[in-house]
């Protein structure tokens, strides 16, 4: 299956520098610099896609109708990172708090959620999709940066190592090695 994913662009939480997570904040007008990304980002979008998802949050659906797709389906496994007490407060307080686990373990971390349950998340959304030829996800930067890490290295373990921004589009195969790591998990 090739994985195609694009953060949604930034919205005000972005440019102040704070975790959103599962807050529902909408994207910021769209300024002239990120309508010449889209257009950039929709030369490397290969037509047509067997699915394009986003998840069930405003940012990501406001993002794809950004890019052109009105007909788009919602999938729950693809909503951010539950942050719980760190939403609204700047990331740095979160790295802070989890310095030891932050950056080379970040499934021992619990927030709103556990982190090793958004690395099932991931696995449950390859194994419900692998029989689709191509997929454009309107994503989230943590969901994407642990997504880019279990599929290069086996487990996310390594996502909070890489960076994805606001509007940044990736493209990854992911194929029978990544199923069979999931079915381990799972």
């Amino acid at each position: 299956m090739e994985l195609t994913l694009i953060r949604h662009l930034p919205t005000e939480w972005n440019e102040k520098g704070v975790l959103q997570g599962i807050r529902d904040i909408p994207i910021l007008e769209i300024s002239e610099a990120n309508k010449e990304e889209i257009e950039k980002n929709k030369q490397q979008l290969k037509y047509p896609y067997s699915l394009v998802l986003t998840s069930a949050l405003l940012r990501t659906q406001q993002t794809a109708k950004a890019y052109g797709y009105n007909h788009f389906e919602i999938e729950q496994l693809l909503n951010e990172l539950h942050f719980g007490k760190f939403e609204g407060k700047e990331k740095q307080q979160l790295i802070e708090t989890h310095k030891h686990n932050w950056y080379t373990n970040p499934r021992e971390i619990v927030l709103g959620e556990k982190i090793a349950d958004l690395e099932t998340r991931i696995i449950t959304f390859i194994e419900k999709y692998k029989n689709y030829e191509s997929i454009l996800v309107f994503g989230h930067g943590s969901w994407i940066r642990a997504c880019l890490s279990y599929h290069r290295f086996g487990n996310i373990d390594q996502m909070n190592q890489l960076e994805i921004k606001n509007n940044q589009l990736l493209t990854i195969e992911v194929g029978e090695e990544e199923l069979q790591i999931g079915r381990h998990h799972i």
